[in-house]
This record gives structure tokens, sequence and C-alpha cells, in this order.
């Protein structure tokens, strides 16, 4: 039984009268009235320091298959785990590959569908509970804005943040670009507001050199950009720095680490982009001097 002593009243009780409470805003965007659970996750997967985050997708075998430099997850992806700030992958190599260990927060790949060998974006999402089973920090769910596809993505989209509400699960809107439709700022502005106005407590988008501010701009909740097909390693580091100038709350990078000439490397000069502001002179030359040391060992 508790000690009856301790809750006698007395003049040495503190009980903070006069001092208001203090009420705390969250660091990113539009999350000020979301669940705590939400804020959580997100938590672990945006840097609090910086407020971004560097995410390593290798989610393409969904649709790809083997892509080129995903042969073996085990060999190209585990090594670059340390070094990222969240993952975004199917719940297969989550199970099959990625090290409980590990301790790195999950963007899980929650919609699946047709593949490159169709017409892509005829897609169902997964059981929401998968994501609490494998402790996710985020359900990803494609939408094709302007697609064949529209309605049953957006339908998607709202189911799957529906229910992530319900578990304070976030949910990451990926916007698709058909072939016929340009990546542009009209474009990935309108898809970007139609994720999150559905639900969406991320977006997932492409960069666009010009008026890419008002693509973050009208877009009430974080965004983070696309890597998309591969580039040289200094074009892609002026991609994430350019995205994050734009107001980029950080950078999905798949092709351009794992296909790079330095994947650990690659992601490290990323990760000092998107945290420490380097310009992509400083970046590329980190990544030199990073790939010359990696060859000497």
């Amino acid at each position: 039984m508790a000690d009856a002593e301790g809750i006698i009243e007395s003049k040495e009780k503190d009980f903070g009268i006069g001092v208001p409470v203090k009420t705390e805003g969250f660091y990113l965007k539009g999350m000020d009235h979301m669940s705590w659970g939400i804020k959580d996750r997100l938590r672990r997967m945006f840097n609090p320091e910086s407020g971004r985050t560097v995410m390593l997708a290798f989610d393409h075998g969904y649709i790809m298959g083997p892509t080129s430099g995903l042969e073996r997850l085990d060999l190209n992806i585990v090594p670059l785990i340390p070094y990222a700030d969240s993952l975004m992958c199917t719940k297969a190599a989550l199970r099959t590959v990625v090290p409980p260990t590990a301790n790195k927060p999950i963007c899980l790949r929650s919609s699946a569908g047709t593949t490159i060998l169709t017409e892509l974006n005829d897609e169902v999402v997964i059981d929401p509970e998968e994501a609490i089973r494998m402790n996710a920090s985020t359900m990803a769910v494609m939408v094709s804005v302007g697609g064949r596809y529209e309605a049953k993505t957006v339908a998607n989209l709202v189911k799957t943040a529906d229910a992530g509400y319900r578990y304070g699960i976030p949910t990451m809107g990926v916007t698709a670009v058909g072939k016929e439709l340009a990546r542009d700022a009209r474009y990935l502005s309108m898809a970007s507001r139609v994720c999150a106005e559905n639900g969406a407590t991320i977006v997932k988008t492409y960069y666009c050199n010009e008026h890419f501010e008002r693509v973050v701009n009208s877009c009430p909740v974080p965004i983070v950009v696309a890597g998309g097909k591969k580039l040289p390693e200094k074009e892609a580091l002026e991609l994430c720095y350019k995205a994050i100038c734009g107001g980029a709350s950080g950078v999905d990078m798949g092709r351009n680490v794992f296909q790079s000439e330095s994947p650990v490397a690659m992601i490290q000069a990323v990760g000092a982009v998107v945290h420490n502001n380097l310009n992509p002179e400083q970046a590329f030359e980190m990544f030199n001097d990073l790939k010359s040391d990696l060859v000497s060992v």
C-alpha cells in the first residue's frame, strides 16, 4: 500500500501556481494538430534539428523485379542503412533483408499492383495491420493524378490515410506521373495538393526547375522529393540542393544512391546537403574524398 505520508499537504509542494502550462508546436508544417503517435513516428523519420530526412528507397522491385543495383539487397542495401534517416521498402524486403537491429524508421510500400510489363498504376492497398505488425513509421501509397486509375488510387490513399489516423501512423502520398503528363509546377502542385487534401501526412513528388517553391507552398504538409532516374553524381547532388533550397523537407533517393559508382559515399554526400546545407560543389568534393578513402581501405 502507498505510504500516506507522501500525499499529506505541505508547504514544500510546488504546484506552479501562476505559471502558464507550456505548449509546444511541432517542427514539421501542418502537423501541430496530429495525434501523438503520428508525431512520434514523424520524429523518427525527420531529423528534429534540420527538420529534414534522407530516405533510402529500394522498393523498385515491386514493379520492376531485380532492378540494376538491387539484384542482392543484402549486399547492396544493408551497407547503406546506417547512413539513411529512414528506409522505403516493401514488406517482403523488410522481413527478409533489413536487420531488426538496424533501428531505422520504415516507410512501408503499402500499395501494389501492375508491373512494367503491363499498364502501371492499377493498384490495391495492403492491410494496414501489416504496417502495425512491422512497426512501420509511414505507409506509402501511389496516387496517379490525371491517369487512367486516378479514382482508384485516390480511393486507395483515402482508405490508407483513414486507417493511419485510426492507428497513429502517417501516410505518404506518392505522386505518379504518366507518360503524357509533364513534371511541371502546375501539375506537381495539383497532384501534391490532391494527396494532402485526401489525407496524406507527407507527399513524395518530383522536383521541377521552374517554380518549385509554388509546389511546396501550395501543399499544407511536408514534401519529400523523389530522386528519379539515375543522374551523374554531381547532378544528383545539385537536384538535392535545389530541392532543399526550394523548401522540400527531404529527399527519397534510390537509383541515384544504389546505382552510384560509390553508394556509401553518395548517401553520405546527400545527407550532408540535406542536413548540413553543403552546396553541390562541397558535397561532390566530399563524395570524391569518401570514394577515395573507401577504395584505399
